[in-house]
């Protein structure tokens, strides 16, 4: 299955979950979409809700579901905790880094940034999402798209970052300080259905 590139606020609504992570998709009509989504109701299977938490997550970084799996068995290889792992996986994605440090107001967007080449690592450019960022490594955007529209409004528009990176404002370049903890990120996230989805 490819990656999902169609309406994120259907989706958010389908799953009573907020993929933006603002509550936006949710705040007008928390119900489900289409005409009878207000009434829709039924007990979903075990596996049902698996999947469905699996599925919220996957819309939630834009990863198909190849990148997903294949982010799932790379944590399985590490000591911790695998669920916690993985998520710690997602948010090292260099996408998710340029989000978290602000260039970007969404995920989507913060994903086209890498893919137009705007993106430096180390001072030197990478345009691979996926790409995976090290503790240490120095994620700025190059100095001819300092003035991109896109980026302006959204550095403008953040007033507070996730701890576990820093940001120096002057020179437009943030850094992955540490990796999070389980209680920093995302709470309506239960990784440890996503583990027995794979592990069936």
């Amino acid at each position: 299955m490819s990656r999902y590139t169609g309406p994120i606020y259907r989706k958010a609504r389908k799953f009573g979950f907020s993929i933006t992570e603002t509550g936006k998709e949710l705040a007008k009509k928390p119900y489900k979409p289409g005409q009878h989504g207000q009434k829709r109701s039924g007990k979903l299977s075990d596996y049902g809700i698996q999947l469905q938490e699996k599925q919220k997550v996957r819309f939630m970084y834009g990863l198909s579901e190849r990148q997903f799996k294949r982010t799932f068995e790379d944590a399985a290889k590490l000591k911790g905790v695998h669920g916690e792992d993985f998520l710690r996986l997602l948010e090292s994605r260099l996408d998710n880094v340029v989000y978290r440090l602000g260039f970007a107001n969404t995920r989507r967007g913060s994903r086209q940034l890498v893919n137009h080449g705007h993106i430096l690592v180390n001072g030197k450019k990478v345009d691979i999402p996926s790409y995976r960022v090290q503790l240490g490594d120095v994620v700025s955007i190059k100095e001819k798209s300092h003035e991109h529209p896109s980026v302006k409004a959204s550095l403008e528009a953040t007033n507070q970052r996730v701890d576990f990176v820093t940001f120096d404002d002057t020179k437009l370049e943030g850094t992955l300080v540490r990796l999070p903890e389980r209680s920093e990120l995302n709470a309506d996230i239960n990784e440890a259905l996503i583990v027995e989805y794979y592990n069936r």
